[in-house]
């Protein structure tokens, strides 16, 4: 049972990714990017260790369950929202980004509302697309930071976000479009 009085550290990793949002945010914003890319890695072995020990040792919450994935997101937004105002994105890709959350968010919120309870479950195109978003952020820092990466990586990384954001959109809606018609019409 001793085990049983580390559940906290889970929920702790998290809060400590919370925490880090405000530094990385800082530091793009004064492209000060090696410190950026410092906070980055610290937020993601963060992430790894608290989804690691969660499952590991069954360590899990309602809070972690809500707050963990809502933390990455905060941490990816911010990213592409600074690197969007620097001028280091296009507009229209955050548009693009926040819109489709904006969707999924919405359509959630519709399906409890007007058919039943919602469970949102990531599904393997979402889990793509965000992977995709952290390889892409992690590519554009690297660059930005002056490490021995190609330039062109930025514009092959930006068209990647866009087509997995959309794909993942699409799955999203189809998904439980086809969810909703059917607990409609049974």
């Amino acid at each position: 049972m001793r085990s049983h009085a580390w559940r906290w550290i889970p929920n702790a990793l998290t809060f400590v990714r919370i925490l880090l949002i405000a530094p990385f945010a800082r530091a793009l914003l004064v492209q000060e990017y090696r410190l950026a890319l410092l906070i980055f890695a610290v937020a993601s072995v963060t992430d790894g260790l608290d989804g690691f020990l969660a499952r590991h040792f069954n360590w899990r919450s309602r809070f972690g369950a809500v707050v963990d994935p809502l933390a990455d997101k905060a941490l990816l937004i911010t990213a592409y929202l600074v690197l969007t105002y620097t001028s280091v994105l296009p507009l229209w890709l955050f548009a693009l980004i926040v819109g489709r959350d904006l969707l999924i968010v919405g359509g959630a919120l519709v399906y409890h509302y007007s058919i039943g309870r919602f469970e949102m479950e990531p599904s393997i195109p979402g889990k793509l697309n965000t992977l995709v978003q952290i390889v892409v952020i992690l590519g554009i820092i690297v660059i930005l930071a002056g490490l021995p990466v190609q330039p062109i990586w930025l514009n092959i990384g930006i068209w990647l976000v866009a087509v997995s954001t959309v794909f993942s959109g699409g799955h999203y809606i189809v998904v439980w479009g086809k969810r909703a018609w059917r607990a409609r019409h049974p």
